[in-house]
């Protein structure tokens, strides 16, 4: 478990950072710009995750492109990227048409989005989407679940990076005006982070829902030996999600509105419930025992 230790450990150093470096940030920074307190906070909170995933890739091993989950040539790459961002597209959307079905999504505001501004949040939330994506897979089902892997098996590296992968949807955006900030706002700033974690039982759907998702994105990339396909899939649900977001807002009044989330009003036990047949589906569909598309696409 010691690749396991090591990414933790990354993680709480990476949430010490914002309680210890933010305020004398934004002393030397505010008089001259105006950033809001918090998003400095996130920068330096990014700034020392991005750095001790370096140096903690290369001390353990992971710095490869097979380790990182980019063991494919570009082209058999973005194939299988596509290939990922398609069935996520298609199955997202087919949640978010039995929501529409059930009553549980409101989508009057996107009456009034005309086609160009419609166009524009389509491919913005693109944009969003793969680099989400791209960050999550990289640093999760990339260098994490290839170390380990190594030393404990698919099977430990599918649950603990799904772990991961679910806790840190919880950090929360936590805004202090500039006139309150002070010596101990770094601090506040970090408890305000964690904010969510303090009442369990209000995110239990969500993170029961996410943990799901990991699970099935991490035996993707133990079914694939990469994470073309990991990137493909979370960026299209992630596509989908947002654009979602945009459009339309959840029915609190409706009898059913207990099957989505108050976390964010979109994943929870509907969305956990059809992670699992779809995740079934997936698995059959990229596993090396029941198509040879993966494994041999892997080998070329």
């Amino acid at each position: 478990m010691r690749t396991f230790a090591y990414f933790l450990g990354l993680i709480l150093l990476g949430l010490a950072s914002i309680a210890v470096f933010t305020y004398p940030a934004w002393l030397l920074l505010h008089p001259h710009f105006e950033f809001p307190f918090h998003r400095i906070g996130e920068r330096i909170g990014m700034l020392t995750l991005g750095v001790g995933f370096l140096i903690t890739a290369r001390r353990l091993g992971l710095r490869d492109r097979t380790s990182l989950g980019y063991g494919l040539t570009r082209l058999k790459f973005l194939r299988e990227a596509s290939i990922g961002l398609t069935l996520g597209v298609v199955t997202m959307s087919a949640v978010v048409g039995l929501m529409t079905a059930l009553g549980l999504l409101d989508w009057t505001q996107a009456a009034g989005v005309t086609a160009a501004a419609l166009a524009k949040l389509v491919a913005l939330r693109l944009v969003s989407g793969l680099a989400v994506a791209f960050i999550e897979e990289t640093f999760l089902r990339g260098a994490m679940h290839a170390g380990i892997e190594r030393e404990s098996g698919s099977r430990a590296a599918v649950i603990l990076t799904a772990l991961v992968y679910s806790a840190t949807h919880f950090f929360a955006s936590f805004r202090i005006p500039a006139a309150e900030v002070s010596a101990s706002s770094g601090v506040t700033l970090l408890v305000g982070t964690l904010q969510s974690f303090v009442h369990p039982l209000g995110i239990a759907d969500a993170f029961l829902c996410l943990f799901a998702v990991g699970i099935l994105l991490g035996r993707v990339r133990a079914a694939t030996g990469n994470i073309a396909a990991c990137i493909g899939l979370h960026a299209g649900w992630v596509w989908v999600m947002l654009v979602v977001h945009a459009l339309a807002q959840p029915v609190g009044l409706s009898p059913l509105s207990f099957l989505l989330s108050r976390f964010d009003g979109f994943v929870g036990w509907l969305v956990l419930a059809w992670t699992i047949p779809v995740g079934v589906a997936l698995q059959r569909f990229y596993s090396p025992a029941t198509g040879a598309r993966s494994a041999s696409a892997s080998s070329r």
